[in-house]
């Protein structure tokens, strides 16, 4: 009898080293590179295939994020209050940027599912075209007034004067943010996953490395303050840009452009904007309710404004990766649409959707148990301290069910339906968070602390709300 049972336990250790060794290979593979069908297989693989170099990709989006605004706020609350107010400002940038990186993924993967590779590279070349003449608007009437910009989101005569170097320079750059999505979409929808991974690593250490030694005048290079954090960043991203260019037409993977490609096609341009309008739309009703958010919390000073960037800093390095995860979900549904696989699409969302959900969940109990010496770590100004641990430890209260949200929303997107994510969203954001946050900051007497709390009412009802949309299985049905 004990014999047999040191034999059974002897079989399940190989079973487990066995199951180890597949897992090993699988995030040795997924990093590296992978050939793997979507459409076929064992799909607890191809999540992670797609999500591990995902995640990576957003988890170094999130290193930059944190060591960004350390560097800066070591030149006081005013700058990171300037970094704060220009980032809600650019989040329009992002919110087009993500608006046409969707439309171009739910396209592009849908013809790889279709097994169409020809008909993704025209796809990926017309989007970049509408991702350069966009970003060319914006640049241009935002550098010429980001003074006033500032003026009117409430900064302080110092940031407008002396500090709005960091805006016009940010604002002037978006291009390198605008391609960096829409092409990296090009790659994560195609399969190559850990190509769109690489790229940012690239970009983003080199913006790492620069950014001490511009903002602080390191060795040879010039003492830019607040401004050189927006050049570094434009510099890392730029390089960035042109490694995947390089890569589209010459590095031989899944998808590739060629000299054939480089006609402008009208019709399927019109049909990315229309696909995209959903998208952009739902991501600028969230910007919006960001910037009112902003508006309303600079009302209490630049210490709280600069609390709330730091503390909004670190839930964007928790929710990045996240993202990553959502985004490889968004890939298989639409690659698993486009080769007639609807139930497959959908079991992918909600194993997805639960690992995300475990995850952020877990992160957030952490961080509202203990949220004061993840804000220590970037500024030793009381007052900026008080505000940010406020601010960690309420919003951190809604990641278990934004973990959920956000994925779900990313398979909308993913399946071609972006109208229904922007319905959500005006009724989460517009409807619910502004008002609430208004009514709780202004009128209640809680101060900040009400916008805080209007947060994670409005994020969880957005979950809610598409978990009741998606089991209704209309996103199936969608033709892109």
């Amino acid at each position: 009898m004990t014999f047999r049972n040191q034999n059974i336990s002897f079989l399940k250790g190989s079973e487990f080293l066995k199951k180890l060794k597949g897992l090993f290979a699988d995030v040795i593979e997924s990093v590296s590179g992978t050939e793997q069908d979507f459409t076929e297989g064992k799909l607890s693989r191809a999540i992670i295939l797609l999500s591990i170099p995902a995640v990576l990709e957003m988890i170094m989006e999130s290193v930059f994020v944190v060591v960004d605004i350390y560097f800066v706020s070591k030149l006081g609350a005013n700058a990171v209050a300037t970094v704060g107010i220009t980032e809600s400002m650019i989040t329009i940038v992002y919110a087009i940027s993500i608006g046409l990186a969707t439309a171009t993924t739910s396209m592009v993967s849908r013809r790889m599912g279709e097994r169409n590779p020809d008909a993704a590279s025209k796809v990926a070349f017309q989007a970049i075209l509408t991702g350069i003449a966009v970003s060319l608007i914006i640049g241009i009437t935002g550098a010429l007034n980001a003074q006033r910009l500032l003026g009117l989101m409430g900064a302080s005569d110092t940031i407008v004067t002396k500090m709005a170097g960091y805006t016009t320079i940010m604002l002037a750059g978006n291009i390198v943010i605008m391609l960096l999505f829409i092409i990296n979409a090009i790659f994560r929808s195609a399969g190559d996953a850990a190509i769109a991974m690489r790229v940012l690593w690239v970009g983003n250490i080199i913006n790492i490395i620069l950014d001490p030694c511009l903002i602080f005048g390191l060795g040879p290079f010039p003492h830019l303050g607040v401004a050189g954090a927006a050049v570094a960043t434009n510099m890392g991203r730029g390089i960035a840009v042109m490694y995947q260019l390089y890569l589209l037409f010459f590095g031989k993977k899944r998808i590739q452009l060629s000299f054939n490609n480089l006609g402008i096609d009208f019709k399927l341009i019109g049909k990315l904007l229309k696909l995209s309008f959903g998208s952009i739309g739902q991501n600028l009703i969230g910007t919006t309710s960001w910037i009112a958010l902003v508006r309303i919390i600079s009302v209490f000073g630049s210490e709280v404004v600069a609390g709330y960037t730091i503390a909004i800093r670190i839930v964007s390095f928790i929710l990045l990766p996240s993202w990553g995860i959502s985004n490889a979900a968004a890939t298989l549904v639409g690659q698993n649409l486009g080769a007639k696989r609807p139930d497959r699409a959908e079991k992918s969302v909600i194993i997805t959707g639960l690992a995300n959900m475990i995850l952020l969940g877990t992160i957030g109990t952490v961080l509202v148990i203990i949220p004061s010496p993840f804000i220590k770590i970037f500024i030793h100004d009381p007052g900026v301290i008080k505000a940010g641990v406020e601010c960690l430890r309420i919003v951190s209260m809604g990641f278990i069910a934004y973990g959920f949200g956000m994925v779900l929303v990313n398979s909308f997107n993913g399946a071609g339906d972006t109208s229904t994510p922007l319905k959500i969203n005006i009724f989460a954001f517009w409807c619910i968070e502004i008002p609430l946050a208004w009514l709780l900051a202004m009128k209640s007497g809680m101060n900040e602390e009400g916008v805080f709390v209007a947060i994670v009412i409005a994020e969880s009802i957005m979950t809610f709300t598409a978990w009741i949309v998606f089991r209704r299985g209309k996103w199936k049905l969608k033709v892109v």
